[in-house]
């Protein structure tokens, strides 16, 4: 039975938001999912130990026998809360879970917020971030990255509408909701812009502090649209039946196609495992497994890089 919207606008939307954080977050409070498994017990997807992978995590980690993963939740279906209101779950969880496998390591989940997820990574309290994290050029001066899905960001709107998004020229003049400090806040605004010099009229731009006012919004017609994570606004689109997807591009802009990675503090010794424990996971089937289980299998690589061209920084 499909919920209305209201009652949908409880469910966080964009917590990771492609790169950075969007403060609309709140807790699960999903009571019909669209036949998505919301609960603790997940029984997610792990590998045998890959042994050429396992050698190369570096001696002190390798013989704390843990891989302490630093993430986020708030966003289903990236990472969020189970219905146990405590048990994180979601993409970016079964990732990690499953490199962790492929390394013959336990992986150690640590809740953190979004900036402490990187003040973790630097101090080393976490050996890595799974956590949405987009490849970008300024980032890749402090980390290390070790891709694992391609960064994807959608437009969503109330379904039945006569609105698409396939160009920046197509959001002019409309009012569109996005997180701050997000790739997709950027992307739009570089859009204005555009537009500005040619005679269009600017987007109008909002930010909402949680889930519910976005939604409020959107199903009032206070906003047209709201530009986030595509696994986010698929999700939403499942589970409310009464909005859609109307465009769909790279988190990176239109000359890049974004990607997220895997992330440790640079120079650590680690990127090197992840990304063999990725092409691992790749290769014998399980990657696939986890991306289909959340819908996402269109985000899929081919293969795992080492600190590909990311975002540019003055891009």
């Amino acid at each position: 039975m499909k919920r209305s919207l209201l009652a949908v606008a409880l469910l966080p939307i964009a917590l990771l938001a492609a790169c950075g954080a969007d403060p609309t977050t709140t807790q699960n409070a999903a009571a019909d999912t669209g036949g998505i498994n919301t609960g603790p017990e997940q029984n997610r997807v792990t590998a045998a130990k890959n042994e050429a992978a396992a050698a190369l995590v570096p001696a002190k980690v390798r013989e704390r026998g843990t891989l302490i993963i630093g993430g986020t939740v708030g966003t289903p279906p990236l990472g969020f809360v189970a219905d146990d209101n405590k048990t994180p779950i979601g993409i970016e969880v079964d990732i990690a879970t499953l490199v962790a496998s492929e390394l013959g390591l336990k992986p150690d989940y640590q809740v953190t917020s979004w900036e402490n997820l990187f003040v973790g990574l630097d101090s080393a309290k976490y050996d890595v971030g799974f956590s949405n994290i987009t490849v970008t050029e300024k980032r890749k001066q402090k980390y290390d990255f070790a891709t694992y899905r391609k960064d994807d960001i959608s437009f969503e709107a109330k379904k039945g509408g006569s609105w698409k998004v396939a160009s920046g020229k197509d959001v002019a003049g409309k009012t569109i909701a996005v997180g701050s400090g997000t790739n997709q806040e950027k992307i739009l605004v570089d859009w204005n812009e555009a537009n500005i010099k040619a005679g269009l009229p600017a987007a109008s731009i909002k930010y909402f502090q949680n889930a519910s006012d976005t939604y409020l919004a959107l199903s009032s017609g206070r906003i047209d649209g709201y530009f986030g994570p595509n696994p986010s606004v698929a999700y939403h689109v499942k589970v409310s039946g009464q909005t859609e997807t109307i465009g769909k591009f790279s988190g990176a802009g239109a000359s890049l196609q974004g990607l997220i990675a895997a992330t440790t503090k640079k120079d650590s010794g680690l990127v090197q495992a992840f990304q063999a424990g990725l092409n691992a996971a790749i290769a014998d089937g399980s990657y696939a497994k986890v991306l289909a289980r959340w819908n996402v299998a269109n985000e899929a690589v081919d293969k795992s890089e080492i600190n590909p061209p990311g975002l540019p920084i003055t891009s």
